[in-house]
């Protein structure tokens, strides 16, 4: 459904007919670490996010499994030929 009280017209999982569901009753703004981030849309009373509803409580055991502005290094590992590997730990 739509949300009708702090991002009206975005889509939300919380929000139903008889208002938001989310603990509160409404979402919270983002918080320093989502700056940058895709998923954070500025509506009329401050920045909040698009797919969360409370971003404090994603940013304090660790980094947002949502944030878009953050990348993962990830190195390549060589592929060893595991028979070629056998024969030089023979030698």
């Amino acid at each position: 459904m739509n949300c009708t009280t702090i991002k009206p017209g975005l889509n939300c999982v919380f929000a139903t007919k008889s208002g938001c569901n989310f603990n509160g009753g409404k979402c919270h703004p983002i918080v320093d670490s989502c700056e940058g981030c895709g998923r954070a849309v500025e509506v009329e009373n401050g920045k909040y996010c698009a797919s969360y509803p409370d971003p404090g409580l994603k940013w304090k055991t660790g980094r947002c499994n949502f944030a878009t502005h953050i990348k993962d290094e990830v190195k390549a590992k060589a592929f060893i030929n595991p028979l070629k590997a056998s024969k030089r730990g023979v030698k």
